[in-house]
């Protein structure tokens, strides 16, 4: 349908609050249908919390970090007695520019498609009105809430001191410090570690659950917590803050348990809330849960149906890619067309600790539960040419798939370009009934000598299994 009953009540067809990726494939996807759009972003320039504080500097700075100490570890360079301890700002130095092109690039989408971006604060008057900043009234008949999150701050941790940090502010510390404490081994917790452990700094990672990243494989997680520790990560299970403590020459963390670590630097990174504190929720039926959190059906409407969530509000699995594919699902409703879920359930994860991590579908954990009867095929990175040329050994694919019908139920991956290979993976997994099995990678050639490889030799390894 075309959305552009152009009704005179109403100023735009869909406006939507916030300018991450969330907003932008809701926005796109509308216009593109026909509906007049309008986006308000609060920061400055437009792109979100993806492009300014998490993704985009976040993955830029591990980059750096990464390719400067193989480098400066390379046995050529060494030879040469060439050495160097790169400061922060040194490392950072291109992060800005990246930012910028990325700015610039999602800006034109907005400006060759005609949606015009208010800066401000959009807040509800009532369910079908929203005003930017206090300024004059915007009506719209369709909403889309795309505001993001920002890091939980527990009132008992003085945030305002310089040595403690949160996933936000981490990215603006000019000192490197010799040893590091990071509270919360999630996934954004988990990354800062092995990103500033890669620099050679100290690292304790304090974690409150039983195991690492849980929503993982199990073998996965064992494969991440011994490369963790192997690089010299001190992880610590099951424990709770009591308080932190900042002094002037570093900050001690106290533990329920009776523990004191004292570091550097202190870095929380347990948990994330919606930004919905401003949103003029009072003045419509919509409720926040305790973290600021948005509830949504599968088509991403609130209890307002008109009213949209996506992205980071609404909660798992806070992901950018998961984010837009969202947003474009939610314009896709809008413009009635009801199968617009875009495999919203088959999103991977994509976790850039070092090696990378990177996983679609079933755990074996979940089969067993399950009673599915599955196989499982294993390719160890050490054995791939490529990763031999390349010296990034560390690291294996393993494919799960049901040991009767032979389709692919989990593929997951961890070491050097993980979250590129598991496409592979997914892309199969998601052809028809027949086509989706194991067998396409025993019979397909692959460029050799490649990482993708590992799919043959996973799947002849788990064929090997079966009798």
């Amino acid at each position: 349908m075309n959305a552009t009953t152009q009704d005179a009540k109403f100023d735009y067809d869909l406006f939507v609050i916030g300018s991450g990726p969330g907003g932008e494939g809701a926005a796109m996807q509308a216009v593109k249908g026909g509906m007049r759009v309008g986006v308000a972003e609060r920061y400055t320039q437009i792109g979100g919390g993806c492009t300014h504080w998490g993704t985009i500097p976040s993955k830029a700075l591990r980059y750096a970090i990464t390719s400067t100490m193989k480098t400066l570890r390379n046995p050529t360079f060494q030879e040469l007695g060439i050495h160097f301890s790169p400061s922060l700002q040194q490392l950072k130095r291109g992060t800005q520019a990246i930012i910028g092109k990325q700015v610039t690039m999602r800006q034109s989408f907005y400006e060759r498609n005609g949606v015009p971006v208010f800066q401000g604060t959009a807040r509800f008057l009532d369910s079908q009105t929203i005003s930017i900043d206090g300024d004059k009234p915007i009506r719209a008949k369709h909403f889309v809430i795309a505001t993001g999150s920002r890091p939980f701050r527990p009132a008992e941790v003085d945030f305002s001191h310089p040595r403690i940090y949160d996933s936000d502010t981490i990215l603006d510390m000019t000192h490197k410090p010799t040893t590091f404490c990071v509270y919360g081994a999630g996934v954004i917790g988990t990354e800062y570690a092995s990103m500033f452990r890669n620099l050679g700094i100290k690292v304790n990672l304090i974690n409150t659950r039983e195991k690492l990243l849980e929503f993982l494989d199990d073998e996965i997680i064992d494969a991440l917590s011994y490369h963790l520790r192997d690089q010299g990560v001190i992880i610590r299970h099951n424990e709770t803050m009591e308080r932190v403590e900042p002094t002037d020459d570093g900050v001690i963390l106290h533990l329920q348990s009776g523990k004191q670590i004292k570091t550097d630097a202190f870095l929380w990174a347990n948990g994330r809330s919606g930004n919905t504190d401003d949103l003029g929720l009072e003045n419509i039926p919509i409720e926040a849960n305790n973290r600021g959190q948005l509830i949504v059906d599968e088509q991403f409407q609130t209890v307002v149906p008109h009213i949209y969530a996506v992205g980071d509000v609404i909660g798992y699995p806070s992901l950018a890619s998961a984010a837009y594919t969202q947003g474009r699902a939610a314009g896709m409703h809008m413009l009635g067309r009801k199968d617009g879920n875009l495999r919203v359930n088959d999103i991977p994860t994509g976790i850039y600790t070092s090696p990378e991590i990177s996983s679609v579908g079933k755990t074996e954990r979940e089969l067993t539960a399950a009673c599915v009867p599955y196989e499982v095929g294993h390719s160890l990175f050490r054995s791939l040419a490529r990763a031999q040329i390349t010296g990034e050994t560390t690291g294996m694919l393993k494919l799960l798939f049901h040991r009767d019908t032979l389709e692919i139920l989990g593929v997951h991956c961890f070491g050097a370009n993980a979250s590129e290979i598991v496409h592979i993976g997914q892309a199969i997994m998601n052809q028809p009934h027949g086509h989706n099995t194991v067998e396409y990678f025993v019979e397909t050639t692959f460029n050799y000598p490649t990482m993708a490889e590992a799919y043959r030799v996973a799947a002849l390894n788990g064929m090997n299994r079966l009798f």
